[in-house]
């Protein structure tokens, strides 16, 4: 099945203590049916130091449920997002607009 929440969409946050928030989506992942969002979600990390990184608290998105999520359309609302052929192509759009994303 295709996947109706892809990499740099722009999503709004529909549940849980992050709800309202909004951001781009930074990965997704299929199998597990999650994204990260960046801003969103966010733990803090204990690391250790290493010559790349200095270590200590590092903030970290984690990854949220894809069905918690919902596209931002361009009025800046969620909306639910169908697919549809134009012409011989398969296309992602906003069910409130109808627009092609």
């Amino acid at each position: 099945m295709a996947a109706k929440l892809r990499k740099g969409d722009k999503v709004v946050v529909l549940t849980g203590k992050d709800k309202g928030q909004t951001g781009e989506i930074t990965a997704v992942s299929p199998k597990d049916n999650k994204a990260v969002v960046e801003g969103v979600n966010v733990a803090i990390r204990h690391t250790k130091q290493s010559p790349s990184s200095q270590g200590g608290l590092l903030a970290k998105a984690m990854p949220i449920d894809l069905s918690n999520l919902a596209l931002v359309d361009a009025n800046g609302k969620a909306t639910r997002v169908g697919f549809r052929m134009e012409g011989d192509k398969k296309v992602r759009y906003a069910k409130t607009t109808g627009e092609a994303i």
